[in-house]
């Protein structure tokens, strides 16, 4: 099987099609996406109808959930919170309903699904470091966890007990490791790059790529701006971070 998996659209539709668009050219077999479709980004609906008509199995992000405020808006920054508010105001009730009954965890059978940790994955903890991962490691029951919330790609090592991270755009999966990887944001990428990133995982050779694809970031930002979303959530985009 080949996996398509991404994270953190955030209401970027510009972005979002584009790298739908790539995927076309990866004979994908099953999409998944790991969270936070809408937040940030002027397109939430159109977003979360891509999702429910290709019945990409998805788990829920802090945004989310926040969005039908069923996680505690009081946690975000207030550039991230006005644009909640104004996510609410744009969704319907389906839609609504849609983000509020997501599943917190995914798994398949060697290999699973969270936004944030693994460990209490109801409060979207962020994975930064070594030591954030073990947590999850602790608890871990497959091979692979693929993560995102953090908006930066990346690979969390386990080989018994030694631990290592790396930003590698190939991974091997080996027998004996266990492995959370980052699969980096779709429409708000923070790692210098702003073009929009995206993940492959293919079961049968065991390997995994972390790829990228360019968007038309002034379209997605213009649309920020139309909207009377925070000007900083626009100009973060051409940036990276």
């Amino acid at each position: 099987m080949r996996y398509a998996i991404f994270s953190d659209i955030h209401s970027n539709l510009d972005a979002f099609e584009s790298v739908l668009a790539a995927y076309e050219k990866e004979r994908i077999d099953k999409y998944l996406c790991v969270g936070d479709i809408v937040g940030y980004g002027a397109n939430p609906r159109e977003c979360i109808k891509i999702v429910q008509d290709r019945n990409i199995p998805t788990v829920a992000g802090n945004h989310d959930w926040a969005s039908t405020a069923r996680f505690n808006i009081d946690y975000f920054k207030p550039y991230a919170k006005e644009a909640i508010l104004w996510t609410r105001e744009k969704i319907d009730n389906k839609d609504t309903e849609y983000l509020n009954n997501l599943d917190i965890v995914y798994k398949e059978s060697d290999f699973c699904l969270v936004h944030g940790t693994l460990l209490n994955p109801e409060y979207f903890d962020y994975i930064f470091d070594l030591e954030d991962a073990m947590d999850s490691f602790k608890v871990m029951s497959v091979c692979i966890c693929f993560v995102g919330h953090t908006h930066v790609p990346g690979v969390f090592i386990k080989e018994n007990e030694k631990f290592s991270y790396v930003r590698d755009n190939v991974i091997d999966i080996e027998p004996k490791k266990q492995y959370i990887i980052n699969v980096g944001s779709v429409g708000q990428p923070r790692d210098g790059d702003s073009r929009g990133c995206f993940c492959i995982y293919d079961s049968k050779e065991r390997a995994v790529w972390i790829k990228r694809i360019e968007y038309n970031i002034g379209i997605a930002q213009k649309k920020i701006e139309d909207a009377g979303l925070p000007l900083f959530l626009s100009r973060r985009l051409s940036l990276g971070h």
